[in-house]
């Protein structure tokens, strides 16, 4: 494992831990991102939650080039939280907030 893959899974055990303690599971998570307006990974994004009942709201920059993204969904667990953002790290362009 390199040290990259090292330090993300350290990061993302902590943010289990802080999800499990901040917040009552299951229930509802607001996801935020930034994509840049014409990039094609917009939809891709909003393809990982095909399976869920999501709420989408999306707005514009003031010179519309980049999508701000904010999706809420109902999940069970942090796990659930974890595995879309390491999704959603894997497309280029998408910044999670």
């Amino acid at each position: 494992m390199s040290q990259n893959d090292t330090k993300s899974e350290e990061f993302y055990l902590r943010f289990s831990e802080h999800l499990a303690e901040s917040q009552s599971w299951p229930g509802i998570y607001m996801f935020k991102f930034v994509v840049k307006s014409e990039s094609p990974n917009l939809n891709a994004l909003k393809a990982l939650f095909d399976s869920t009942k999501a709420n989408f709201s999306e707005k514009l920059s003031s010179k519309k080039t980049f999508t701000s993204l904010t999706i809420k969904i109902n999940v069970n667990s942090p796990t659930e939280v974890i595995n879309i953002y390491k999704k959603s790290s894997t497309l280029e362009g998408v910044m999670a907030l």
